[in-house]
């Protein structure tokens, strides 16, 4: 690994403030208390938050151990990090720099005993809770037919965000989804805790709990961490934004960035009256804007402008650039999804021939994953190569979790929920009746499923040669328990590999889809490797919690020479020289299902700004005349946000057979009403609270609310995939169950 260059503290110290401009300069130079950064998009938000950190340590004096700054993605954090060791070296590693929920793992495991965890609990992933939700609908005779065990998970995902425990949501529920949810909640909590496990969503309420309940230990982070600073604030939720608040109450040293134009997680709680009423929060707060922008020509910077100014809630901004006006977007008009694709790559095509760029200057950017397949088809029959990101994880792989499932109840004993995955592969002979007695014998005496297994002479229904088999198990995972003291986890899991056999069975079978799960546990074992040789304190434990924080983004490799697929929500705080964003039809983007509410269509409107802001020098729009998502026949009608854009910005090129040659299409030609569904129509009266409902997007869901009468009546869902929305009934298009 090549050494960095050393350079002087004095020189050190002008760097920081040299090549900044005016505002970012007086930003960084800005005296204590709290204070707002409304950093547009390309503004050199990242810049900012760095020298401010580096300026703090340099010129103010400030001990970097009294610094804490907080990000979103790993790789935002990694970035932040290896500027910071550019412009500081001092004791640069005292500073806390991390993502939220790394952290906060950071402070419970320093702070368990107070809370009644172990140090060393361990972070179950969505399908780990969904597996504890549907045992716990098992054990309550609750019916997975009948309610969702993924609904139920994101309601209670939902419940947690928004601080409401198990006992205060049992006097709101309103139906028999919210009580089946009531019910399998306060349980839900209980298992975590029993199995020394947690979700991703304790990890930022129980340090607010435990700050809440032990004021001694917020005093002493409160005198640890007397800066703090967060990166892209309107992202918080109202849990984030209570810990920040805990923490900077005393020296009020709260730095935020953010942009409220860019606030597009509302769906996963993300509240945009944080940002915007951080000045009522802290009303000694100094507020700065940059609106400069490095990144985008001049013709993307006013469309954006163009489409953002029609929302309400935001603070007033706008960006401007010294760079050139550069070219006009180009809006591509094709007949179904298959002709989109086909455009697509015929301009790829062009500006590899035309600009000599490479595949890895081109993203494509959609609304929805299910839009991938026709793009993805057209690039593989054009040869190009391409990269998703938001595919399966590499650590979601089934022989990658199956491997770490070993490993966690290595470092956990209690967790069950790994237990039972290690126990059934390689198979074990433990079939379910014994394994539903030992949960059974563990509830009783509410001890972990491994002590149970310890003690399974004490349970009478299990016959002796069965108890032999699972006395062996434990035995087994007992003799772990010694060699992890013994040995470095590099050690250990060279060991477990050769004890149970992953590389020998799948070697052994052959097949392509072995051999790629062979060398998916190589990979493994080298990130392994890697882990115990560059980290400080290398410890089981903690590679365990950072596999488990991995994001979409950590995983995507941005030097690979491929066009980059991926949502518009996977996008922010990227950029590439050129940008498509396909599908821009009304109901696709914006979502069908946000139109009829207000703060949900800004949303959509505040993701097509983040959109455009990706692109740096090219912009190109598409939409499609038809969509097989739709019914057979349907006519799209192009999405309203491009009749936002000025149209001297956009060059225009359409289907000759439909508008008849190219022109500037009238838009009132083109637009209709969205025909109702008649079949629709005759089922409506069938619809009430408690039903169950299939949408053609969203997939399977219950009705939670019903408003009004007929057609035009609004109707709350609570859908399986992506939680509560509200649909106009006209246009929703729903099966019944």
């Amino acid at each position: 690994m090549p050494k960095r260059k050393t350079t002087s503290s004095k020189t050190r110290s002008s760097a920081i403030i040299q090549q900044l401009n005016s505002v970012q300069r007086a930003v960084i130079e800005a005296p204590d208390g709290p204070i707002l950064v409304l950093a547009g998009a390309g503004s050199g938000k990242t810049k900012v938050l760095t020298h401010r950190i580096a300026y703090l340590i340099s010129k103010r004096k400030v001990n970097p151990h009294n610094i804490l700054a907080v990000t979103f993605t790993n790789k935002a954090a990694n970035e932040m990090k290896s500027r910071l060791q550019d412009l500081i070296v001092k004791d640069f590693k005292a500073l806390w720099v991390g993502t939220f929920h790394s952290i906060c793992a950071r402070i419970l495991r320093r702070e368990s005993v107070y809370i009644g965890y172990g140090h060393n609990f361990v972070i179950y992933d969505v399908d780990d809770q969904v597996k504890v939700i549907k045992n716990l609908m098992n054990n309550l005779n609750i019916s997975q037919k009948e309610f969702s065990p993924t609904a139920i998970h994101s309601r209670i995902s939902h419940l947690k965000t928004n601080m409401l425990s198990p006992e205060e949501f049992s006097k709101q529920a309103e139906n028999r989804f919210d009580e089946a949810v009531s019910r399998i909640y306060g349980y839900y909590q209980g298992f975590l805790k029993s199995n020394n496990a947690m979700d991703f969503d304790d990890l930022i309420i129980l340090p607010v709990v435990l700050f809440r309940n032990f004021p001694q230990v917020l005093e002493r982070y409160q005198e640890r961490f007397l800066y703090i600073l967060v990166d892209e604030f309107q992202d918080t939720n109202r849990v984030q934004n209570e810990l920040i608040k805990l923490l900077g109450s005393k020296h009020r040293n709260v730095f935020v960035v953010g942009d409220d134009d860019q606030s597009i997680y509302r769906w996963r709680g993300a509240e945009l009256r944080n940002i915007l009423n951080f000045e009522h929060e802290f009303r000694e707060c100094q507020v700065f804007r940059l609106e400069q922008n490095y990144r985008s020509t001049k013709t993307i910077l006013d469309a954006a402008f163009c489409v953002v100014k029609n929302n309400r809630m935001r603070k007033p901004k706008r960006l401007w650039t010294e760079r050139e006006m550069g070219e006009k977007i180009v809006l591509m008009e094709a007949c179904d999804e298959y002709g989109e694709a086909l455009k697509i790559v015929e301009k790829i095509q062009y500006e590899i021939s035309n600009y000599k760029r490479n595949f890895k200057d081109f993203a494509i950017l959609y609304r929805t994953n299910a839009q991938s397949r026709a793009l993805e088809d057209a690039l593989r029959r054009h040869a190009i190569s391409y990269v998703i990101v938001g595919g399966i994880r590499f650590y979601e792989r089934k022989e990658v979790k199956d491997f770490l499932a070993y490993l966690k109840v290595i470092a956990n004993p209690a967790d069950s929920i790994s237990l039972l995955r290690a126990i059934s592969f390689p198979p074990r002979g433990i079939g379910e009746v014994t394994i539903h007695h030992l949960q059974q014998f563990a509830s009783e005496k509410n001890i972990p499923l491994l002590e149970a297994m310890k003690r399974v002479d004490e349970i009478s229904s299990i016959g002796s040669a069965m108890k032999e088999r699972v006395r062996q198990v434990y035995e087994w995972f007992a003799k772990y328990q010694h060699l992890k003291k013994e040995l470095g986890m590099n050690e250990l899991s060279r060991v477990l590999n050769d004890d149970v056999g992953f590389l020998r069975m799948y070697k052994e079978e052959g097949t392509i889809e072995a051999m790629n799960r062979y060398d998916n546990i190589q990979e493994l074992l080298a990130a392994i490797s890697e882990f115990a040789q560059t980290r400080t304190k290398p410890t089981l434990e903690t590679f365990l919690e950072e596999v488990s924080l991995i994001t979409d983004i950590d995983t995507w490799d941005d030097k690979a020479n491929a066009v980059t697929l991926m949502t518009l929500h996977s996008a922010k705080g990227l950029e590439f020289p050129v940008v498509f964003i396909a599908g821009l039809e009304d109901g696709l983007f914006p979502l069908s299902r946000n139109m009829d509410d207000p703060e949900a269509f800004e949303e959509e409107r505040r993701l097509f700004y983040v959109g455009i802001t990706r692109a740096k020098e090219k912009l190109y729009l598409s939409w499609a005349q038809n969509r097989r998502r739709y019914m057979d026949g349907y006519q799209n009608v192009v999405s309203q946000f491009i009749k936002e854009i000025d149209p001297e910005l956009i060059e225009y090129e359409v289907t000759p057979q439909y508008y008849g040659r190219r022109r500037r299409p009238k838009w009132e030609e083109v637009e209709q009403e969205m025909p109702a569904n008649e079949d629709y129509i005759q089922d409506e009266v069938r619809l009430y609270v408690g039903g169950h409902v299939r949408h053609p997007e969203f997939g399977r869901g219950v009705i939670l609310k019903i408003e009004g009468s007929g057609l035009d009546s609004k109707i709350t869902v609570f859908f399986d995939n992506i939680g509560q929305k509200k649909l106009l009934l006209r246009y929703a298009h729903l099966e019944i169950l």
